[in-house]
């Protein structure tokens, strides 16, 4: 306590300002974990024609926060066999990589946690801090499954980082710059200067836009990879891994990984929202502009492909391992590489 006093009375506005941005981020994913989760139960409900929960509040609204105080009473049991130390920080872990990604997430114009230069490397660095915590925790299990798991989990990761990370490359070639709030202001005016079309100067020359629009598609499906989201939720299969590397998690480790992978959704949806979206930029130019509509806009359209995620996860079979393997190396890298490079010749000639 002195020592935080200490700290106070040295710098007080300095302090206070720490606190509040990281603060805000994560009451935001607090409330926005709760809301997914519903969604989650809700969507998947009416994809398969039947009501989802309805006992709990009105239209079953308040059940994720019941699944959340299951999950708090629940034992936290640890294996006999397992390493102990490793087996007990690979969630924290996991969750650190999604959470230090919202540091650089520009929510609006008038609020960026942490305005850096290098902010789409940031965000890929920080993200594969969770590859670090996956390996941990299947490996400090002690169980075969989670050992099948976490490597499977890896070698996705890893094979679709590549033409996410082109995808991305080239939106920050037609930017010229790797700070997302420059991207963000890069593509103000309309919905005609996004970079899903190309960007600001692009419509005289058209040929651009199919090869933007191909490298927005490549990025949402790497991030479905990334994430382990169907149909690339082999790291977790339970037809054939139980549960794959947190089979041996329960309690509140469990959630943490559950925490971790929703939190993990909304930072690749922001990502794709700044880069190909528009950020926090309004459709329709000027109009609907302003501090809080640059919240709306941001927050809305992420939430939007958040909710993609979670349809494609309630309507496509999930790949085989050797099928995931050829989408990442034989499909989506090589496209990926084509677009870049016709993306970066365009950029040399204007």
């Amino acid at each position: 306590m002195e020592t935080i006093n200490f700290v106070y009375n040295l710098i007080p506005d300095q302090f206070i300002a720490i606190i509040v941005i990281c603060t805000i981020p994560l009451i935001f994913l607090i409330v926005y974990a709760l809301l997914a989760i519903l969604g989650e139960l809700k969507i998947s409900a009416w994809i398969q024609e039947r009501l989802g929960p309805m006992r709990t509040g009105p239209w079953g609204i308040l059940q994720p926060i019941a699944e959340v105080v299951k999950l708090i009473q629940k034992e936290d049991l640890t294996p006999d066999t397992a390493n102990k130390p490793l087996f007990n920080l690979a969630p924290f872990i996991i969750f650190m990589g999604a959470y230090a990604s919202f540091a650089v997430i520009p929510f609006s114009r008038y609020f960026i946690p942490s305005d850096i230069n290098i902010g789409l490397f940031y965000i890929f660095a920080v993200g594969s801090i969770a590859v670090i915590g996956i390996v941990m925790g299947g490996w400090a299990s002690n169980n075969k499954y989670s050992l099948l798991g976490a490597m499977r989990s890896v070698a996705q990761i890893i094979s679709y980082e590549i033409p996410g990370a082109m995808a991305i490359l080239s939106v920050a070639v037609l930017a010229s710059s790797l700070n997302l709030e420059k991207i963000n202001i890069a593509q103000e005016g309309g919905i005609w200067n996004w970079f899903v079309f190309g960007g600001q100067g692009s419509w005289d020359k058209l040929w651009v836009v199919p090869f933007t629009l191909i490298l927005s598609l490549i990025y949402l499906i790497s991030s479905l990879a990334e994430t382990n989201r169907t149909p690339f939720d082999i790291p977790e299969g339970e037809s054939e891994l139980v549960a794959g590397y947190h089979t041996e998690y329960s309690g509140m480790k469990f959630a943490m990984f559950f925490f971790a992978e929703y939190a993990n959704m909304f930072v690749v949806a922001a990502v794709l929202t700044i880069t190909f979206f528009g950020g926090w930029n309004s459709p329709f130019g000027n109009f609907m502009q302003g501090p809080g509509w640059d919240v709306f806009w941001f927050v809305g359209k992420s939430f939007f492909f958040v909710i993609v995620q979670i349809w494609l996860r309630w309507t496509l079979p999930r790949l085989r391992v050797d099928q995931l393997m050829y989408v990442g190396w034989k499909v989506l890298l090589p496209f990926s590489f084509i677009c870049f490079l016709f993306i970066s010749l365009f950029r040399m000639i204007n």
